[in-house]
């Protein structure tokens, strides 16, 4: 029998916040499916194959049968995935002008066999074009062996926000090491702040993004608070009640929070949060709108971010919010000329 105050740590019962999966050991899993089947068909539709013998481009998703999950175990995550795709496919030869189409199948895409090792089958309607068919064999199945690493990346990092949950040992040892860091960047810094108190007491940190984006800032002020403009470049179904105390819920209600303060064109402050983090523990959000000519400088502060998901919350923010915005812009602008 143990001594008082001794015995494997794992089965020892932290004090947590959230009193939820205490070091992370007991399992966990997560339905990726849905998320899935939206993310390959962003990845791999439209995809562009060009070559000497002339011009390709996949068309839609016209089959997607499978599942994919993360679980997590002892602090490790598991990915589970396996995937029966079929895409279309047409393009133009280069010297004749003839057009022909096609399809491309992927039986079988799982977490046994790697990306370079997936079969991918091209095939062609009956006629001539062999050399379209023959660019995308070869050129063709590169292309899409891109996506699908593209796919199983975010799988990996977009996906799973926040699934490693932080213990009192790892969060206090990250809060030290952010403290002898000492310094504070002017762009994209964290400062750490003792106790953040926003909802429950953990230890936080704030964090500081400048990013300009080419579009005035009365523009891209609309982007955060009209429900079509959210849901383009979220590419899910959200709640957005823009005014204050009005309800905010994106990414499959991954975020969620309320308005708080609203100044237009110029300012707004969000209680915002990850589904991930403790309950009832919410960041403030204060973005700052400031027209550069043409374009527009955006700056967030986000404090009260739970020490252990800082690099997380940056990455969601860099990646979810300001690279899909940065499409969206891209996107108008084309639609426009």
């Amino acid at each position: 029998m143990a001594k008082w105050g001794q015995g494997d740590p794992r089965w020892i019962v932290e004090e947590r916040a959230d009193a939820t999966n205490v070091n992370n050991w007991h399992w966990t899993e997560r339905d990726a499916t849905s998320w899935s089947k939206r993310k390959l068909k962003e990845v791999l539709e439209g995809l562009v194959v060009e070559g000497e013998a002339g011009r390709c481009e996949i068309g839609d998703l016209k089959h997607v049968e499978g599942e994919a999950s993360c679980n997590s175990r002892k602090g490790k995550l598991i990915f589970f995935y396996e995937w029966n795709l079929r895409l279309s496919w047409k393009g133009t030869v280069k010297e004749s002008g003839e057009k022909h189409k096609g399809s491309v199948e992927i039986p079988n895409l799982s977490e046994e066999n790697e990306v370079d090792d997936t079969e991918i089958n091209v095939s062609k309607k009956k006629g001539e074009g062999d050399v379209l068919k023959e660019l995308m064999r070869t050129e063709g199945t590169t292309k899409v062996r891109e996506a699908l690493r593209d796919y199983l990346k975010a799988l990996k990092t977009e996906f799973t926000l926040g699934m490693i949950l932080p213990t009192k040992a790892a969060a206090g040892q990250e809060l030290a090491t952010e403290r002898k860091a000492g310094g504070s960047p002017v762009q994209d810094s964290v400062t750490p702040q003792a106790l953040d108190m926003v909802g429950v007491k953990i230890p936080t940190v704030r964090i500081h993004m400048r990013e300009v984006f080419d579009s005035p800032a009365d523009e891209l002020y609309s982007i955060f608070t009209k429900k079509e403009l959210v849901q383009k470049f979220s590419k899910c179904p959200a709640v957005i009640e823009a005014e204050k105390g009005g309800k905010l819920q994106m990414f499959e209600g991954c975020v969620s929070g309320e308005y708080t303060e609203l100044v237009p064109s110029q300012r707004l402050v969000l209680k915002w949060r990850c589904r991930s983090w403790p309950e009832e523990h919410y960041a403030t959000v204060a973005l700052t709108f400031q027209d550069l000519a043409a374009q527009s400088e955006l700056e967030l502060e986000c404090k009260g971010v739970p020490v252990s998901h800082e690099e997380s919350t940056r990455q969601c923010w860099k990646k979810q919010y300001f690279e899909e915005i940065h499409l969206l812009l891209q996107q108008s602008k084309d639609s426009m000329e």
